[in-house]
């Protein structure tokens, strides 16, 4: 995704750009040469007025009308404290966030945690291998102050990556606090707590305990040129015991829940969850969106895989039954079924079209849900096949969107991305094909 074609704050990151953090704050006189080439740039990427909107906010919460004045700031410590209160004033007004001092402080210090949350994600997870290039400078991660962030990117003391960070920090705290004040507006803590209790009062079967799940296994046998499910059995764990497993063949636990459909007891592994702050902000930068309310679409959301596709249309069914039992109607969005054929157009970047699944979102008792269901062979090909799997996916998405180099520019981390992304897609493979076998012979 080339986030230079679009007008947001995801520009303000871009080291191509002219806004990119250079090896030292911009501080040329205001009718220098370098400062009309400068202009030039801005006029030619149409970015005037944006420009001229982020420095009358950044003006507003340093409380000053130059950045000459912002120079000062930086070797006043009294003022700095005194702004320190009023930006936590001013923000917590803008986010609409209620309480007193100490309340906004710890709501907008949270912010801080989400953005600092976003890059350990990527840390300890998608760019595991590659941790110790981009881990956060301690000066910044241990830094939640809006303003002190601000003034950081402007202090020639701090180094370029340094500044580079206190720049990413207050763009993913500025996210952070648009999803927080989404999920107060649309009250998404309460509607996932009312989710459970109409899964736990009218879905899943009476005999089980509420959290009590049956173990099971899938033991699978896969092509040796895609790793696509040829055949699948479940098992139980004495079974799994005395399997001896051999090359292309994985075994999946899943963990049980039933729900009573077509006069039977039916079986489902069912994986509920509402999307982390962190997890939202990814999602808007993937999207190159800044309004939550256009991009998250999917706050809550239901995986379930069933053995077959008459089990996954008896637990649809079953659904919509119980939702009427619980007083409500539900309302099929989105649908999207091609278990039994077709292809899965996504719009999703780094998506596979190959995927089967059935995909809807479900309307019912003032909630919007996004279910996915897969039979056990969807579900296998989902987690396992070459081209399809979950973690090519996750590589995928966050290189070809363009998220990795936003946030990890190569002019400040020395990484290639192109070079990094295929070596990742190579690991996950090994970790799905190899490394099991070469640990158990």
């Amino acid at each position: 995704m080339d986030f230079r074609g679009k007008d947001n704050i995801f520009l303000f990151l871009d080291q191509h750009g002219p806004f990119a953090t250079n090896n030292h704050p911009p501080d040329q006189p205001p009718y220098s040469r370098n400062t009309k080439e400068w202009v030039g740039k801005i006029t030619a990427c149409s970015m005037e007025t944006k420009y001229r909107v982020v420095r009358n906010q950044i003006f507003e919460l340093l409380d000053v009308h130059s950045f000459a004045e912002v120079q000062e700031l930086i070797t006043n410590k009294e003022r700095r404290q005194d702004l320190n209160r009023r930006g936590y004033h001013l923000l917590g007004n803008m986010f609409g966030i209620d309480g007193n001092e100490r309340e906004i402080v710890s709501k907008i210090n949270n912010y801080s945690r989400t953005a600092d949350a976003v890059i350990r994600y990527l840390k300890t997870t998608v760019l595991a291998n590659y941790a110790s290039y981009i881990e956060m400078t301690n000066e910044i991660d241990a830094i939640s102050s809006p303003v002190e962030l601000l003034l950081i990117i402007f202090d020639n003391r701090y180094h370029q990556k340094a500044r580079f960070e206190a720049k990413r920090k207050l763009i993913l705290m500025s996210l952070a606090g648009s999803i927080d004040q989404r999920e107060r507006e649309t009250d998404i803590e309460n509607k996932f707590a009312q989710f459970l209790e109409f899964l736990n009062e009218h879905v899943w079967s009476r005999d089980l305990k509420i959290g009590e799940l049956e173990i099971a296994y899938l033991l699978s046998e896969h092509d040796p040129d895609t790793f696509a499910c040829t055949k699948v059995k479940l098992a139980g764990v004495q079974d799994v015991q005395k399997t001896k497993r051999k090359k292309g063949q994985k075994i999946t636990l899943i963990k049980q829940r039933r729900f009573r459909g077509n006069g039977r007891e039916i079986r489902i592994y069912v994986s509920v969850r509402k999307k982390p702050p962190e997890a939202k902000v990814l999602k808007l930068l993937r999207k190159g969106v800044e309004n939550p309310a256009v991009a998250v679409d999917d706050e809550l959301g239901l995986l379930g895989v069933a053995e077959s596709v008459m089990e996954v249309k008896a637990f649809q069914k079953h659904l919509t039954r119980s939702a009427s039992k619980a007083g409500s109607l539900m309302s099929l969005e989105e649908v999207s079924d091609t278990l039994a054929g077709g292809k899965y157009e996504s719009s999703a970047v780094g998506s596979s079209s190959s995927t089967p699944m059935f995909k809807f979102f479900a309307r019912l008792g003032g909630m919007r849900v996004e279910f996915i269901v897969h039979t056990y062979k969807s579900y296998l090909n989902y987690i396992y096949q070459r081209d399809v799997s979950h973690d090519e996916y996750e590589v995928k998405r966050v290189f070809d969107s363009g998220v990795a180099e936003l946030l990890f520019p190569h002019s400040i981390y020395y990484l290639n991305m192109n070079e990094i992304k295929e070596a990742l897609i190579r690991w996950s493979r090994y970790r799905i094909e190899d490394m099991w076998d070469k640990d158990h012979k």
